[in-house]
């Protein structure tokens, strides 16, 4: 059965992903939370305070049940009356205020009537823009889509770019990435084409986010940096709690409550009516925050 081949693969793959990550980071380790409720089953992983990474998760989900009428208006489905739903999602909150943060999400929803499809993305939130950084992450999550298809960049660039916006601060949450959802997997080759795309970006993740990594890790940073990171991680926290899909999927769904809120930072803050400085890396980075940048030919 497809639900099943989806969420076997899946599976392997959270786990492929945080042994990666464990290498990386070098002294934190995944802690593996087994869960069941009425509606199916998961793995939550979860590694904290790490050489480089504060806080990591990567979830894996397979769940069914009831489409509630919420969940109808939530997520648009104007048929079926159950649902099967399994996927991977994945957050990365570093120390360093220079490396960003990443989230990944592949998923696979099939309905009683036959109607299946596939959504996820790559997306990267730098606490500090750099362009050359941002340009080189788009570069990679190119190399990914034109493999499949040389549509699925431009397309899902900008659909990143429309989701990925808080419109009550008027901008974006950070220099984008990929984002899709409702392709369709009913037919046998539209799903043989996503769900061979969604394994290749789970197993991308990793790899491109690594390499970010390492290159800030090290970096001297002020307490005043430190601080910026901390109003950043707010705006992450406004946007996954006001605009998020999964997120409302999750508790509409009667999710697992402690692993939605996994993509939480450890730490966040507001202050009130923060202005940057007048030519800070601060104020750069905001004026960079910004819907339809080309990032691949900005440098």
């Amino acid at each position: 059965m497809r639900n099943d081949l989806v969420a076997s693969t899946y599976r392997k793959l959270q786990q492929q992903i945080c042994t990666e990550l464990e290498t990386a980071d070098g002294q934190a380790v995944f802690k593996t939370d087994y869960w069941e409720k009425e509606i199916g089953h998961g793995y939550t992983m979860v590694m904290d305070q790490g050489d480089a990474i504060e806080k990591a998760a990567v979830n894996f989900s397979a769940v069914s049940g009831k489409v509630s009428e919420r969940m109808r208006q939530a997520l648009r489905i104007d048929e079926g009356e159950a649902y099967f739903a399994t996927g991977i999602s994945s957050i990365i909150h570093p120390k360093n205020p220079h490396a960003p943060i990443t989230h990944m999400n592949v998923r696979y929803f099939q309905l009683s009537s036959g109607k299946a499809w596939f959504g996820g993305g790559i997306d990267l939130t730098p606490h500090y823009v750099n362009k050359a950084e941002a340009s080189w992450f788009h570069q990679e999550l190119k190399k990914v889509c034109d493999a499949y298809d040389e549509n699925f960049y431009p397309d899902y660039k900008q659909w990143a770019d429309t989701y990925f916006y808080l419109p009550h601060r008027q901008e974006t949450r950070g220099v984008g990435g990929i984002f899709f959802d409702h392709q369709d997997g009913a037919d046998e080759a539209s799903f043989t084409k996503f769900f061979a795309f969604t394994q290749a970006l789970a197993e991308a993740y990793p790899r491109i986010y690594i390499q970010l990594l390492n290159s800030n890790r090290d970096r001297q940073f002020s307490e005043v940096e430190k601080q910026w990171q901390d109003l950043r991680r707010g705006r992450y926290v406004e946007f996954n709690l006001l605009y998020d899909r999964g997120t409302k999927f999750g508790l509409e769904s009667n999710g697992r409550t402690e692993s939605i809120l996994l993509s939480m930072p450890p730490m966040a803050a507001w202050t009130y009516d923060f202005q940057a400085e007048k030519g800070s890396y601060e104020e750069e980075t905001l004026s960079l925050l910004k819907k339809d940048i080309d990032w691949i030919h900005l440098v």
